[in-house]
């Protein structure tokens, strides 16, 4: 736990010296405490402190880093139980497992099934960042295939599944780049952590540790620490949904809360069953409650998709509404007879309302009005969208210089306030339907 300005202050040599450059040690604690200051600015400061204070001031999640470049993802290092209480900041990382037992081009679909496994949705591009190769088949050559297929084939970064160090081992000297790939082992366990923590730190890559049990766990990670190695993910041993929820809740909990090192780390969990149904919901549990990665056997579009948009939505700040940049967007090769629509800029109502145009195939314009990111009932009711400022926002937009009409198809919504927009604007409003679902037929109507 965060220490306080007094817990500082009885570390400090208290001589009121000012080499720190604040005149007392006890403002410099405050300092400290507020992280306005660095203890090296104390030039007295014993060792005692300084191990104290650095013990102190680690996240009590660590953050991991897997993967490399493009493919490289951050797990951890969160600060709070509840969105609400501030927000999330590492979104879990999604791993799509497969086997080391298949063929050359069984692998080759594979890969390209799981490149694929990209959508855009609210206009930013969600998709699957890892691949997790699990080792069946005893054979490190069979293994290290695959492994370096995925390296060099596919859009995600590897996680190495297997126990045995000499497999894990030798994949590293088979496959060109793999280190550099920076995969994720696992796993290390009660029997071979010594050899795994040797291949990890060799190749500075993240080490799962596995154990069944919390208790069981906090000894192997402590004795994973000894070793001088802390770069590591959590799997609790649990597979059953509850149990897992349990597990995974109680590691943040502890971390955060009783700032137990041991446990300090992000976890891993495994949505792995035959049943396609069954790994969707097991997976969204673990993406909302409170896995670092999550990994599933499954790569079909609907499996995946509704585990992005879920991530997506749990890991957007609430404090601040994804927006776009308020102003006139062109859909399809516009003329000067194209429609006029008006919307807010809340992304989520701005890009549902962009979809459904383009499905209709008719080329419109898009006007989105500054609500400060509230979608269309919200910014009503709460006078962020009026007849003034819409009307100001349609005649600063430019289009009547690009039209020759001059309508405007609001959202059926706020069909309350045409009348007054026609008199703020001077156009001729339209009442568009009620949900965007509706607008490929209106606007088919519309332009005929």
């Amino acid at each position: 736990m965060a220490l306080t300005a007094m817990d500082i202050y009885k570390l400090l040599p208290k001589t009121n010296c000012g080499d720190c450059g604040t005149p007392t040690c006890l403002a410099f604690a405050m300092q400290l405490a507020n992280k306005n200051a660095s203890l090296d600015d104390c030039p007295h400061a014993s060792d005692e402190a300084k191990d104290t204070l650095a013990s102190a001031s680690q996240p009590p999640v660590r953050l991991i880093k897997v993967g490399a470049g493009d493919k490289e993802i951050e797990i951890g290092n969160e600060t709070v139980m509840f969105r609400h209480e501030e927000t999330f900041h590492h979104a879990c990382g999604l791993a799509v497992q497969i086997s080391d037992e298949l063929s050359d081009e069984e692998a080759d679909k594979e890969i390209e099934k799981i490149n694929n496994l990209w959508f855009e949705r609210v206009g930013e591009m969600i998709g699957v960042e890892l691949i997790a190769i699990k080792e069946t088949s005893r054979d490190a050559e069979q293994f290290a295939g695959v492994v370096k297929k995925v390296v060099e084939d596919s859009k995600q970064a590897p996680v190495l599944m297997s126990y045995n160090p000499e497999i894990i081992g030798k994949a590293f000297e088979l496959v060109s780049g793999l280190a550099e790939a920076k995969p994720l082992i696992y796993a290390a366990n009660e029997d071979n952590y010594e050899q795994m923590v040797e291949i990890a730190k060799k190749h500075d890559v993240a080490l799962v540790a596995y154990a069944e049990g919390l208790e069981a766990l906090a000894d192997l990670t402590a004795k994973i620490a000894d070793l001088d190695f802390k770069n590591i993910v959590l799997d609790s041993g649990s597979r059953d949904a509850l149990d897992v929820l349990n597990d995974t809740t109680q590691i943040r909990r502890q971390g955060l809360k009783n700032n137990f090192r041991p446990l300090g780390y992000p976890t891993i969990a495994f949505a792995t069953e035959d049943d396609k149904e069954e790994v969707v919901v097991k997976a969204s549990t673990y993406v909302a409650k409170y896995a670092g990665i999550v990994v599933i056997k499954g790569d079909e579009p609907w499996q995946v998709l509704p585990l992005l948009a879920l991530r997506q939505n749990i890991y957007t700040d609430p404090r601040v509404p994804p927006t776009i940049e308020p102003g006139v967007y062109e859909v399809g090769e516009v003329g000067p007879d194209s429609p006029v629509l008006l919307t807010t800029n809340f992304a989520l109502t701005y890009f549902t309302v962009l979809a459904e145009v383009e499905a209709s195939r008719i080329p419109a314009y898009i006007l989105s009005v500054d609500t400060e990111g509230q979608s269309v009932l919200t910014a009503y009711s709460s006078e962020n969208l009026n007849a003034e400022d819409a009307a100001k926002a349609m005649n600063s937009s430019g289009l009547k210089d690009k039209l020759n009409h001059s309508e405007i198809i609001i959202p059926g919504y706020v069909a309350v306030m045409s009348g007054s927009l026609e008199a703020e604007s001077g156009w001729s409003v339209k009442v568009g339907p009620r949900e965007a679902g509706g607008l490929p037929n209106y606007l088919k109507e519309y332009t005929s």
